[in-house]
């Protein structure tokens, strides 16, 4: 019998202390504490079981933004059993998201091509899924700004761009949150 995402929570992060979550410096104390912070955000805005246990899991394998991972990719099967087909897919998504490629096209029209870092291979997601991207990348980047000033004065300026670019991408309750937290960085009517 299946596990619903909420009674998932408990295994899930006794299998991310397992593989060192619990150990892995973040911006606001370790990686868990994180992991943690971005699901309570999404489940906060309303998001769907599944992307909220994608949100505890948006960094098993790593992202282009952060080195540590939990999990070689090979092992994608352990975390679909842990977490399900759905959740597992929108973390394998979040993590080989090659920002650099990806980001300038989101909210520049459909479908987003989207560039895998890991194969290099470009492909069209459903739009469901670079939906879900948008609101695990907007829960992170929200959370890692609000837990480090250097990064929030280096990074705010583009992350607001991006989101009020990406803003039909992104729930209601995720762009007030973007627009509340990163207004200090939009640009001025004068620029």
């Amino acid at each position: 019998m299946q596990r619903s995402a909420p009674a998932r929570w408990p295994h899930v992060e006794a299998f991310l202390c397992a593989r060192g979550a619990d150990r892995m410096p973040h911006p606001g104390g370790t990686l868990l504490d994180h992991l943690r912070r971005v699901a309570r955000l999404l489940s906060a805005w309303g998001a769907e079981p599944a992307l909220q246990l994608a949100g505890l899991c948006h960094a098993a394998y790593g992202t282009d933004g952060f080195d540590g991972s939990l999990l070689d990719t090979a092992e994608r099967e352990v975390l679909t059993e842990l977490i399900g087909d759905r959740a597992e897919a929108l973390v394998y998504l979040y993590a080989s998201c090659d920002r650099a490629a990806v980001y300038p096209r989101l909210g520049a029209g459909r479908p987003v091509v989207f560039r895998d870092r890991f194969t290099s291979r470009e492909h069209m997601p459903a739009e469901a899924d670079v939906r879900a991207l948008v609101e695990i990348t907007a829960a992170n980047e929200l959370d890692v700004l609000a837990h480090n000033t250097e990064l929030a004065q280096r990074h705010g300026p583009d992350l607001y761009r991006l989101f009020a670019r990406s803003r039909e991408l992104l729930s209601a309750p995720a762009w007030n949150a973007c627009a509340g937290q990163l207004a200090r960085y939009a640009p001025s009517r004068g620029s």
